[in-house]
């Protein structure tokens, strides 16, 4: 097939809009007023071309920075109400842009004033609060941890009586050290044929700071991994919540004003960990990670494989959705009529809707965007199955024999404990005394040993073992040998023929 015949896959948004590329050479213009995206490694690229209308696309999300973006296509985004979130696989936010809103500039005299006017401490006490409470529920439902739940809760109450924001700074941090000692020696499993590949560090959850920073940042496992590039993705989504409302995302009021970063989306965010926290502790626990999905790197920074991060990054609209509340709060919260922004409804709803919903008798705030399903993964060899199995066909069968064998070994231990060698002694006992008080003058003429295999045996056959061996008191091995044709003594005979229903007339 030569060159111009090939067939370049496309590329596809989500079931929430979602497009993320990734690879060299990515490419994003506009060409006749379509949207022309391009991405991939080498020859293995794959293209999208998306009209003006009916094109599904709600985010653009780029990892990575070798390629090229033009403005028109950042204009094209704008005037569609589609965001655009460029991200490293590190879990770096390098840009978010999202649909242009005018902005009130009262409210920004506000939010910038908040630490005079008192709105900065109650916003504060409400997010630490809300984040608590979320760790408390994490760590009594999903690490089943009540002792730290409890030790958490304590935390959130402390919070509600601090009366700076320097207090509740000291309150949360105790709580994380105490929420992310719960994690430490969490195991963090891979199919059986990975673990050779696997550095035995990356085998547990450990601590949140990393042995190369003294911080989150560059981590040292997959787990911890995986946590930072969810956290950036949350952290775009907020950038993005918090400037479509009209709030600058640098003016913060929990967090201190550092250089390249913002503050607010930093607040923020932090209500919502807790969820992102649950979304890796469900997975982490029930299924598998792959080897191929991490690569290390000289210094030990475990980073993320492109392919993978995408995975991630087809999170970003639940933590949108989780996090639009929270930004309208806070913009209603500096909206107060204290503040003399006036008596209106308020700064406009344009996250949640709250405000048309309302007015349609719906509830005040739409249902919660589910994660993507991931992919369930043999336990054994890491293949892709449908869900509800734990392994594949041929990982089954090797288990099962393993299964079979250490069972057997388990079984003949038994039989050799004490009680058990006491059990055989007597049962030998009492059929050596049965055999020997009984008489051959007391078995009917008609039944004899010609009768019971011609007449007897066949039909035992069709009988269950557990119903022999209740019949006529021996064990179940016993009674399967009876079944597959062995003879047993005469005195059974006669309880066998009744049981299969052989009578002298019959015989």
């Amino acid at each position: 097939m030569d060159a111009s015949s090939t067939v370049i896959p496309e590329i596809r948004p989500t079931r929430h809009g979602v497009v993320t590329l990734f690879g060299y050479g990515i490419v994003v213009r506009v060409d006749r007023g379509h949207l022309v995206i391009e991405d991939g490694i080498a020859s293995d690229r794959k293209h999208a071309r998306f009209p003006r209308v009916g094109h599904g696309l709600k985010r653009l999300v780029v990892i990575g920075s070798d390629g090229m973006v033009s403005l028109a296509a950042l204009r094209w985004l704008a005037d569609q109400d589609a965001a655009f979130v460029m991200l490293e696989r590190d879990g770096t936010v390098l840009a978010t842009t999202g649909p242009v809103r005018p902005s009130d500039a009262r409210l920004r005299r506000a939010q910038a004033t908040a630490l005079q006017t008192g709105a900065a401490l109650e916003i504060t006490r409400e997010l630490i609060s809300q984040k608590l409470g979320g760790q408390e529920q994490v760590a009594r439902g999903k690490l089943l941890d009540s002792k730290t739940a409890d030790t958490i809760a304590g935390f959130r109450r402390a919070v509600e009586s601090a009366v700076t924001i320097d207090a509740m700074r000291q309150v949360e941090s105790h709580g994380a050290a105490v929420y992310w000692a719960a994690w430490r020696d969490l195991p963090i499993t891979f199919p059986r044929t990975d673990l050779p590949k696997v550095p035995e560090h990356w085998r547990r959850f450990d601590t949140r700071k990393s042995p190369l920073s003294g911080s989150p940042r560059l981590a040292a496992n997959p787990a911890n991994a995986i946590l930072n590039y969810l956290y950036a993705v949350l952290e775009s989504e907020t950038r993005l919540g918090v400037t479509s409302l009209g709030l600058d995302p640098g003016l913060g009021f929990w967090h201190y004003d550092t250089p390249a970063r913002d503050s607010l989306a930093c607040d923020l965010m932090e209500p919502v960990r807790p969820k992102v926290d649950a979304f890796l502790l469900d997975w982490i626990t029930r299924e598998p990670l792959k080897r191929a999905w991490f690569f290390e790197e000289r210094d030990g920074n475990c980073r993320l494989m492109a392919p993978f991060a995408v995975q991630l990054a087809e999170t970003a609209p639940t933590w949108g959705r989780a996090v639009a509340p929270i930004a309208e709060w806070v913009a209603r919260t500096l909206w107060s009529p204290d503040s003399k922004l006036g008596k209106s409804l308020g700064p406009a709803t344009r996250l949640t809707q709250r405000h048309k919903r309302a007015a349609k008798g719906q509830p005040s705030l739409p249902r919660p965007i589910l994660p993507p399903r991931r992919k369930n993964l043999c336990r054994g060899c890491g293949a892709v199955l449908r869900s509800g199995r734990m392994h594949c066909a041929q990982c089954a069968i090797g288990d099962a024999t393993k299964h079979l064998i250490d069972a057997a070994g388990i079984g003949r231990m038994k039989a050799q404990t004490p009680e058990a060698r006491a059990k055989q002694v007597n049962g030998r006992r009492r059929h050596a005394a049965a055999i020997s008080s009984w008489e051959a003058s007391s078995q009917p003429d008609w039944l004899t040993a010609e009768v019971y295999s011609q007449k007897i045996q066949p039909l035992l056959a069709g009988m269950t073992n557990s119903s022999i061996a209740s019949r006529i008191g021996v064990s179940r091995w016993y009674a399967g040998r009876i079944r597959r044709g062995y003879q047993p003594h005469p005195r059974h005979w006669q309880a066998l023929a009744k049981m299969v229903g052989v009578a002298a007339e019959r015989a």
